[in-house]
């Protein structure tokens, strides 16, 4: 048995559409209420859970409020196999939320209350070092606190588990944060806030590869959508391009990559047979609507 540990964060999305968006002191009334489990840890966990084999065991560091939505999650995740004994319960706190507003267009304006996110600390990663012992792999993003994430890495270091970044939401990091990465996955965005490169084509792409190989990144994995990914490694890269689909929401997609490429690459398979395994889950999440609802099945990618 292999064991995968995803730390990060978990929301429940409050997602309300209209024909357009409220203005400024505007009341509107709601075509449709739909109630979404999200945020980047969750989604990438659940992609995890569900895309692995029955040799992965997947586990999940996260912090869930005392309130009904956390009770939900747990129910749900339990449900797609994923062991919660690193999860904690913040007393006094709600899970945390984002309230998302959509038009016809698929504009969004969202608001997110952190809640229970802002308080997986340090002392909690510290909490979990027998789990960091046993693990292969270690997936962290950016949606809890640098601390928590830098011990995360720190930990999943000193236990010799092959760490993955996905640095979203986009910021810059140090370089001693990076040195500790093996993987990194970021987006054109994302390359951009950690290189001040502009990731247009393949040759951008390279040379902001090239910059956080530079920084201590040994694999550069740039996700560009539709066109696939560009992946580098030791200085060496190409883009493996994305199955053409019919995309209708893009909400979980970054996260159903880093889900799979994870659970792709504890199997065994080669870089590029990973990032193709990653980019078919996600080309499939983006033919449904929502986050967690969106992420496929393994028996779906055979």
């Amino acid at each position: 048995m292999s064991t995968l540990l995803v730390v990060g964060s978990a929301n429940a999305d409050h997602v309300l559409t209209f024909n357009e968006l409220p203005q400024a002191g505007q009341t509107l009334i709601s075509q449709q209420y739909r109630l979404e489990l999200g945020g980047k840890g969750a989604n990438q966990v659940v992609a995890a859970g569900r895309l692995s084999n029955p040799q992965q065991k997947v586990y999940f560091i996260c912090a869930l409020g005392d309130d009904s939505n956390a009770v939900i999650m747990r129910k749900t995740w339990a449900a797609d196999g994923i062991n919660l004994s690193g999860c904690y319960d913040i007393a006094n706190q709600s899970t945390g939320t984002a309230v998302i507003f959509v038009n016809q267009h698929g504009e969004n304006s969202i608001g997110v209350v952190p809640g229970a996110n802002a308080y997986l600390s340090a002392e909690h990663i510290q909490q979990q070092q027998a789990l960091f012992a046993q693990a292969d792999y270690v997936l962290v993003q950016l949606e809890t606190s640098l601390d928590t994430v830098h011990q995360a890495l720190i930990l999943a270091k000193q236990y010799h588990c092959t760490t993955i970044l996905n640095p979203a939401p986009a910021a810059k990091l140090s370089n001693d944060l990076l040195r500790l990465i093996d993987i990194i996955t970021p987006n054109e965005t994302e390359a951009f806030a950690l290189t001040g490169i502009e990731v247009i084509d393949q040759q951008s792409a390279e040379k902001a590869a090239q910059d956080l190989h530079h920084k201590g990144v040994n694999t550069v994995i740039i996700t560009l959508g539709s066109k696939g990914a560009y992946v580098s490694e030791k200085g060496r890269g190409q883009i493996i391009p994305a199955p053409i689909v019919n995309a209708i929401d893009t909400v979980a997609a970054g996260d159903t990559f880093n889900g799979a490429l994870m659970v792709a690459l504890d199997e065994g398979k080669s870089l590029t047979d990973a990032v193709m395994f990653a980019n078919l889950a996600s080309s499939i999440a983006v033919t449904r609507s929502g986050a967690q609802s969106s992420i496929p099945y393994r028996t779906e990618l055979t």
